[in-house]
């Protein structure tokens, strides 16, 4: 949208026009979509792909592997507990090295034992995601808290392969949650950042698609290291991660309102000027950004939207502003449900009665329609209905999938209640953070979509753990997942609708937004 558009309602006050002539300034720099733009978001949504590998190999690794007896004792039947049956009458398909539980005879240990790896990942992905959150706002930047993330994960990820024992390798697995934490967060805005308003919606989705390519690659690259030692399998998909964050450190471009609001102008200028079209280039002369300059410190809004520039001070505008905080609780609580299953759903549906590789390949290839969906329709879906509509599908179908289990005739519809659950829960996801972007100014949103992540890394961190009690029951996994994600989402109902509005970089600007909105509404 081109400033002279914006005019006729901005003409009240010089204020209001200079309340959004930065967003205006970004527009016409990069409103329209070119190569430039293209590649500088494939680049950043393919940390996507290792996200999503790195989120499920424990699928994998910690699986418990099939064994048969070795001989025709009524005393080994492989229907039987394997801690029930004599060690020297029965023995693993596969060689012992496959898997974290065979390497290390974990097979009869206790389910907090087994179960310790996954919840070290996701309390690492908690850990790290409140720790690093704010750095991407204030002093790191969207770019290199990315590259930072990344090294970390892939490294840690890499040492995993050499572990000794379980409490070594659960060490890792939180190290390398921790790196995890902000890759997806920062990933997402600093593409979202790098287009116009037109394209963001499309651009975030490309995000979540490479996401899904990542869990659809993760089982195919497990079965054919199938045989091979777990170990490989995070040498396989880590150390191209390694690959990757030079890439990125070279060739990717910080985020240009990241810039301006750091107040580091001539890179800021001169990232406009690169990732511009060639015919809005000739147009951005130095009297063109000077202007900018001028009438935004003239006002204060510059050094108001920096605020402190301490790396927690985003925390502080929550607390200091009561609607950002309510939305920024109910984003999170959302979050919190979506996330149950999301991550439970992979981790639980190994104990359907399906072979592990087929189930994980449905699941993932169930995740490629809704980031296919979200794709195409992004630009004309209403976010708040959008994401009511998918948390409360997504809930009834996981309770129906718990409703129906010991029916043997109804195995396949089991199956297909899982799949549409996680289908759901995975448009829900999409919806969620694009509509937690829309729904916060640049001050303080890296550090919100960072809290409503986390809150879906919360409900991964317990999914093993419900998983595990689900084993003989359903309801203790299914069935709090399904309630989790339908209740929550009825919380969608207190946010304000997003769709096509401006994205706003200071707290002023949002409540400027918010007055407006009420001013309308009165009317």
């Amino acid at each position: 949208m081109s400033s002279e558009q914006n005019e006729p309602l901005l003409s009240d006050s010089i204020e209001k026009k200079c309340i959004i002539s930065l967003d205006n300034t970004i527009e016409e720099c990069i409103g329209d979509f070119g190569w430039s733009q293209f590649v500088q978001a494939i680049l950043v949504s393919l940390a996507w792909v290792f996200d999503a590998q790195q989120s499920f190999i424990s699928v994998f690794t910690d699986a418990l592997p099939t064994w048969h007896c070795t001989n025709n004792s009524s005393s080994c039947q492989v229907d039987k507990n394997i801690c029930d049956v004599p060690k020297d009458t029965w023995q693993f398909d596969l060689p012992t090295y496959t898997s974290i539980v065979s390497d290390w005879s974990l097979e009869c240990s206790s389910l907090v034992i087994t179960g310790l790896p996954a919840s070290s990942f996701f309390i690492g992905c908690l850990v790290g995601g409140f720790v690093l959150c704010t750095l991407a706002d204030s002093s790191f930047g969207r770019k290199n808290m990315l590259v930072l993330s990344c090294l970390v994960m892939s490294i840690s990820g890499c040492v995993t392969a050499i572990s000794t024992n379980i409490w070594m390798y659960s060490v890792l697995r939180f190290v390398s949650g921790f790196g995890r934490a902000t890759i997806g967060t920062c990933s997402l805005v600093l593409s979202t950042e790098l287009v116009g308003r037109k394209w963001r919606g499309q651009v975030g989705i490309i995000s979540f698609v490479c996401f899904t390519f990542g869990f659809i690659s993760l089982p195919w690259i497990a079965y054919l290291n199938k045989g091979n030692s777990w170990r490989v399998l995070y040498l396989l998909t880590c150390f191209p991660v390694v690959l990757y964050s030079m890439v990125v450190y070279f060739f990717v471009h910080e985020s240009p309102r990241w810039l301006y609001l750091r107040g580091h102008k001539e890179e800021f200028v001169k990232t406009l000027r690169r990732i511009a079209n060639r015919g809005t280039r000739g147009k951005l002369s130095s009297s063109f950004f000077e202007g900018l300059f001028v009438d935004l410190e003239k006002n204060m809004f510059v050094s108001a939207s920096r605020g402190d520039l301490d790396v927690y001070s985003a925390i502080g505008l929550f607390v200091e502003r009561g609607w950002c905080l309510r939305r920024l609780i109910t984003v999170v609580l959302i979050g919190l449900g979506v996330g149950m299953v999301y991550y439970g759903m992979p981790l639980g549906v190994g104990d359907l009665g399906f072979d592990i590789y087929l189930s994980i390949t449905l699941n993932a290839i169930s995740e490629l329609p809704s980031s296919l969906i979200a794709f195409f329709l992004i630009g004309k879906m209403n976010r708040k209905g959008s994401l009511l509509g998918f948390s409360l599908l997504s809930g009834i179908c996981s309770v129906g999938c718990a409703l129906v289990e010991g029916s043997e005739g109804l195995k396949w519809f089991q199956m297909g209640l899982e799949m549409v659950s996680f289908f759901s829960a995975c448009t829900a996801f999409n919806v969620l953070l694009i509509y937690t972007l829309e729904l916060f100014p640049t001050c303080v949103r890296n550090c919100a979509v960072s809290m409503v992540r986390q809150s879906l890394v919360v409900g991964g961190a317990l999914s093993p753990i419900l998983v595990a009690l689900g084993r003989n029951n359903s309801l203790f996994s299914y069935g709090v997942f399904g309630v989790c994600s339908a209740t929550f989402g009825l919380f969608t109902v207190w946010l304000p609708e997003t769709k096509g509005r401006l994205l706003c970089d200071t707290m002023d600007e949002e409540e400027h937004l918010l007055e407006q909105a009420q001013v309308v509404d009165l009317k």
